[in-house]
């Protein structure tokens, strides 16, 4: 199966930029910022959507402001019989998985939890533990963020190098 990337020109990218800065702009603010009319810049947002490029809008807010104030990385050791489906299936359970993803390397799947104090981490951790299919788990506690700006801290995110032309130490991450 052979994927294709959409062909989107610069217009396009000055949209999603302003979008991910401010996902709340209005058609009429990124028009003005990019020399189009309000319609014109809906055409081409309702086309991204549609081509899968803008996915969602979304509210960015900081974990510790409701309650989430630990947080910690595992990696996940499976039998040969999990599949990333089964994997999925245990992160959707828990409401302190931030994120899941399948990964190269010796672990099966890494998981970013968030809790509200070490205890709730580790009352989740063997939840997860519990599994039938877990082999093993290895916990890494985050002590701080060293990027605070970046959407994995809880921050609003700005444009990757691939859309703004900066250089790699200016990309910010996306949702």
């Amino acid at each position: 199966m052979t994927v294709t990337s959409p062909s989107f020109d610069e217009l396009d990218r000055q949209i999603i930029t302003i979008l991910i800065d401010n996902a709340r702009a209005s058609f009429a603010e990124i028009g003005k910022a990019i020399g189009l009319s309000a319609t014109a810049v809906k055409r081409r947002v309702d086309r991204l959507r549609k081509a899968d490029v803008i996915t969602g809008f979304r509210a960015t807010v900081r974990p510790a402001a409701l309650g989430w104030r630990t947080e910690a990385y595992i990696e996940v050791y499976c039998d040969s019989a999990a599949s990333p489906r089964r994997i999925a299936e245990v992160a959707r359970k828990y409401p302190e998985i931030a994120s899941a993803m399948t990964v190269t390397g010796a672990a099966d799947a890494l998981l970013h939890i968030r809790a509200t104090d070490v205890g709730h981490f580790e009352e989740v951790l063997e939840q997860i533990r519990s599994e039938p299919f877990i082999r093993k788990t290895i916990s890494c506690m985050v002590l701080s963020h060293l990027l605070p700006e970046s959407l994995e801290a809880g921050a609003s995110g700005s444009a990757p190098e691939a859309f703004t032309g900066g250089s790699a130490g200016d990309a910010g991450m996306l949702l």
